[in-house]
């Protein structure tokens, strides 16, 4: 609005300066002694005005901004404001157009000539009309020229100050426009990164439950298996009927046995947990089962405004918890844990400590626990979705396992 608003201004304001200096004028014709010869003279050069504005209203629309029809524009108004403000000095209204329009019309280079040139027609007019009539007129014109010009450099100065801070603001705008937009592409390339991180850690996730499965399946299962074919195969041979009962109740303990850690794998495969409930409910209700079945004090804990989790994200930390337990539960004899989940801004942790009889970290092998799924395995879990894994312990006093990771909200 403001563009269109200044346009309108240039291109009108001339007409109303020229008909307020035209009326005063004829109020004032009496009282400044003009003759009937200026008179006319005044009505030829307000309408030659008149047909200059004219014709530079239809021209400028085609030379925006300095040019050289703007400087012969500029030059013949002024002459014309000149000549009117000789006659009578209230057409000062006219001639002061030749200050708010300068910058538009002249080329930097001409810009002080101009406004130098006003304020010789300005003075003028302040001081009754030119030429001044005795010395002390002349005095004082030559006193308003300097006032004139003196604030000329004062608003120049201020004005240039004026537009150096809009051309730092325009700049710094800019700048602001490019970083924010660089810092969206990188916002967007981390989300995909992120994206394709994602599901990376799900394809490794399937692998690695693959040999999870199949390293207890061979541990435990198959053991069972084998051991059952070999109660049965003494059941075969032997004539004992006491004997014979005895073995098959082996065989039968054996197959109980197996079928629990069948099932127990089956439940692994996926964590079942999360099915219904988010992380917060899967990771208290996985807390509150360890420690029924243990008979460990275990307490579970959320810190921060907890959030729905990618499931890639939650199934990791839920899975990194159940190891955590498993290896407190098998190594640790602690009377006491706790699990703490924190959401803390673009990240989530997840704490298991216990009061057991620790151990170096420094001297575990690199493979530990069930199929090389101990601490390795939570770090390698963490890993993959760009997280990692501490560990503090040491001989009686306990352990504590950290796991931190981005906090990526679910896609759905």
């Amino acid at each position: 609005m403001v563009a269109p608003r200044r346009a309108a201004f240039h291109r009108w304001a001339p007409y109303g300066l020229l008909a307020v200096g035209t009326l005063a004028c004829a109020v004032s014709a009496a009282a400044v002694g003009m003759a009937r010869g200026e008179e006319y003279a005044c009505a030829v050069l307000v309408l030659t005005a008149l047909a200059l504005q004219l014709v530079w209203g239809r021209a400028a629309r085609s030379r925006p901004g300095p040019s050289t029809a703007g400087t012969v524009y500029y030059s013949v108004r002024w002459a014309l404001g000149f000549a009117l403000c000789w006659l009578n000095p209230f057409f000062a209204f006219y001639a002061v157009a030749g200050y708010y329009d300068v910058g538009r019309l002249l080329r930097p280079r001409l810009v002080r000539l101009g406004l130098f040139a006003t304020a010789v027609t300005m003075a003028g007019a302040q001081v009754g009309g030119m030429p001044p009539q005795s010395g002390v007129l002349w005095l004082g014109f030559g006193l308003v020229l300097g006032v004139n010009v003196g604030l000329l450099v004062v608003f120049s100065r201020l004005a240039a100050q004026d537009d150096e801070r809009t051309r730092v603001q325009t700049d710094t705008i800019a700048e602001l426009e490019r970083t924010n937009t660089a810092l969206q592409q990188a916002l967007d390339e981390n989300a995909a990164l992120h994206a394709q991180l994602l599901v990376q850690a799900r394809e490794a996730g399937v692998a690695d439950e693959r040999r999870r499965l199949a390293a207890e399946i061979h541990d435990t299962i198959a053991q069972g298996l084998t051991g059952i074919i070999a109660q049965l195969q003494v059941v075969a041979g032997t004539p004992d009927p006491a004997a014979a009962r005895e073995h098959l109740e082996r065989a039968a303990d054996l197959a109980r046995h197996s079928l629990g850690e069948a099932r127990r794998s089956v439940q692994n495969l996926a964590p079942v947990a999360l099915a219904d409930n988010g992380l917060p409910e899967a990771l208290r209700s996985t807390v509150a089962e360890w420690g029924e079945r243990t008979g460990v004090r275990a307490e579970f804990t959320v810190t921060g405004t907890a959030e729905q989790l990618h499931d890639e994200v939650s199934a990791t930390l839920l899975r990194i918890a159940q190891e955590a337990l498993s290896n407190a539960a098998r190594h640790a004899a602690a009377t006491r844990a706790g699990v703490t989940l924190s959401f803390m801004g673009d990240e989530v942790v997840l704490d298991i400590r216990d009061d057991g009889r620790g151990f170096d970290p420094l001297a575990v092998p690199a493979r530990t626990g069930s199929g090389g799924f101990g601490l390795d395995g939570m770090r390698a879990r963490a890993e993959r979705i760009v997280g990692s894994l501490a560990v503090e312990s040491e001989p009686g006093h306990g352990t504590a396992v950290s796991a931190r990771v981005p906090l990526v909200r679910h896609d759905g």
